[in-house]
């Protein structure tokens, strides 16, 4: 059996190499409605509170990667609410409509999907409470049913979101955004499934929650629907991701520093070359998709 994750280990900030830096910054503050937490000139961190969800880093230099290469599916926010995530949903809809790509239930979860002006997939999405999940065999139900975005706004959308969607300058002070949101999984383009569940699980220590046959794999710790997912719908095959816009890392926070150095230790001994900086060690995936750990305490 192998040693798992923390049961309230849970997702960070995911960072996006990015060519135009005012106009991604545009979009997750204006359109997605995160906040600038903090700005420098190549540097710019988003997201709720204190909060960080998505960082993005000027990379002019860099190219975007060719199709069919592994890296990032999308990143899903999760908002705490139905009135906020309907909020969010209207206000990219005003900012950005081009960027909507479809909406779906998948019972344990309500999802509208875009992609950001760069072409990274993005999720906004609410649970619904544990207690409505379905488990047979340590597996969570999910399912892809249509989920009408117009009737879900018509159904959740408040004056208080209005206002948001019509302000949306991420500014503090008079800023109306309300509610929280963090980033609740995030989905990775892998080269095959088999890979990932040997890295992921048996590894790094989730478990596996649901699988789609050869073609996607989710994974979770504590009991979550899932934290991480890796699919190979347009990436089967693929090797190890050259250094390209996009993806520049995912982070996992664990909940002590003794976590962290428990799961150090066993990456080490399965052969994983680790890179330790003092307050976080990262890893690259098979894929070299980066993989940065922390602590919170």
């Amino acid at each position: 059996m192998p040693e798992l994750l923390p049961a309230d280990s849970a997702m960070g900030a995911v960072t996006l190499r990015v060519a135009d830096l005012d106009a991604m910054t545009a979009y997750y503050r204006d359109a997605v409605t995160l906040s600038v937490l903090a700005a420098e000139s190549d540097r710019v961190i988003l997201g709720r509170g204190s909060t960080p969800s998505v960082i993005l880093e000027h990379a002019p230099a860099l190219k975007h990667a060719s199709p069919g290469e592994a890296g990032l599916f999308h990143t899903a926010i999760l908002f705490d609410s139905q009135e906020a995530l309907a909020a969010a949903v209207y206000s990219v809809a005003r900012h950005a409509p081009g960027t909507f790509t479809g909406s779906a239930d998948h019972l344990v979860s309500q999802a509208f999907y875009f992609t950001d002006p760069e072409g990274n997939g993005v999720e906004l999405y609410w649970d619904r409470d544990r207690s409505q999940w379905s488990w047979t065999h340590g597996q969570v139900e999910m399912d892809t049913l249509y989920l009408d975005p117009n009737a879900y706004l018509r159904e959740h959308l408040t004056d208080r979101g209005v206002a948001l969607a019509e302000a949306a300058t991420g500014t503090a002070g008079d800023d109306p955004r309300f509610g929280d949101a963090i980033v609740g999984h995030v989905h990775l383009s892998v080269g095959d499934v088999a890979t990932a569940r040997a890295f992921y699980v048996d590894r790094l220590g989730f478990e596996a929650t649901a699988s789609l046959g050869t073609s996607a794999l989710f994974v979770s710790a504590g009991g979550y629907h899932h934290h991480m997912a890796m699919n190979t719908w347009n990436s089967r095959g693929a090797g190890a991701r050259r250094l390209a816009l996009g993806l520049g890392q995912v982070e996992l926070r664990l909940p002590a520093a003794d976590d962290l150095g428990a799961l150090t230790e066993r990456m080490r001994h399965y052969g994983v070359q680790t890179r330790d900086d003092g307050r976080s060690v990262t890893f690259d995936d098979p894929w070299a998709n980066a993989v940065r750990v922390v602590a919170e305490r």
